[in-house]
């Protein structure tokens, strides 16, 4: 499951290289991720902390907010586009706080990619992935805008978000993937055969959620591992991650600079074989 070494870049479609500890701008917005966040100025200073510290992958949507968020990124580190790579989201509507519906028709679709582009003021997207696969629509169906807007250079590169294999492969058939964001951390391995499949394909493997370190029955445990690295718990639940396959990126959000730095220390800490297995059963 994991190797000796653990490298800390990746390179997204072969291409792209992007230190692996990055960050998710969710945490940026109103209760319900609706709205601004209550300190828009604070929000600001960690994203251009975020750069200074070296982090060069950003995650964001057009859904968090909705819009605020890839607005507030443009605003912050817009500066820094070029050096840094910018992953953006589409295909959820938002009713309201809290309120997330899949929405894959192609024509909304289409709306999503043109508004991600003026938000974020840029003429390509890094990186778009659909937030959702709605039932209701075929995948085809749903990523043909996406097909078109990569070979008129809008879109660079395409990922998917909370999905399995099979829709993964009916994607690659449309236009290559990149990227897969699921739910994924040290408590919650639903998608072990998804990161498996990710890595063997050298596709990014991006999970959110990524701080939850497990039921209380693994808190001792990872605990004394903690304390072994001198390191807090949820920097052993973001090392463990790194561990786990060197496709993985991390994006962990935070409002706070100095949590912000305490995640990007999770890279300083190398787990022990011994370690891993410990964590991993």
């Amino acid at each position: 499951m994991s190797t000796n070494k653990t490298p800390l870049t990746f390179k997204i479609g072969s291409e792209l290289e992007v230190n692996r500890m990055g960050y998710g701008g969710m945490q940026l917005t109103g209760t319900g991720v609706w709205g601004d966040p209550a300190n828009r100025d604070n929000a600001k200073e960690v994203l251009k902390a975020a750069v200074a510290a070296g982090v060069n992958f950003f995650d964001t949507a057009d859904a968090y907010g909705p819009h605020t968020n890839e607005i507030l990124i443009q605003e912050a580190i817009g500066q820094s586009f070029g050096q840094v790579v910018i992953a953006t989201k589409g295909g959820l509507t938002r009713p309201g706080p809290g309120q997330w519906v899949p929405n894959g028709d192609p024509a909304y679709i289409k709306k999503c990619i043109e508004g991600s582009l003026q938000r974020l003021q840029v003429d390509q997207i890094d990186l778009w992935q659909l937030h959702r696969v709605d039932p209701a629509f075929p995948i085809e169906q749903t990523l043909a805008p996406v097909a078109e807007a990569v070979a008129k250079g809008k879109i660079k590169y395409v990922g998917l978000s909370e999905t399995d294999v099979k829709h993964i492969e009916r994607a690659q058939k449309v236009v290559p993937i990149v990227s897969v964001q699921n739910l994924y951390n040290l408590g919650n391995r639903t998608w072990e055969s998804v990161v498996d499949y990710t890595a063997e394909n050298d596709i990014a493997f991006i999970p959110w959620f990524p701080l939850a370190s497990g039921p209380d029955k693994m808190q001792d445990k990872i605990s004394a591992i903690a304390k072994k690295h001198n390191a807090t718990i949820a920097e052993i639940a973001l090392a463990w991650l790194l561990k786990r396959s060197a496709n993985i990126l991390l994006i962990p959000g935070t409002s706070s600079i100095q949590h912000l730095h305490e995640n990007i220390k999770a890279t300083e800490i190398h787990l022990s074989e011994e370690d891993f297995a410990s964590l991993s059963n």
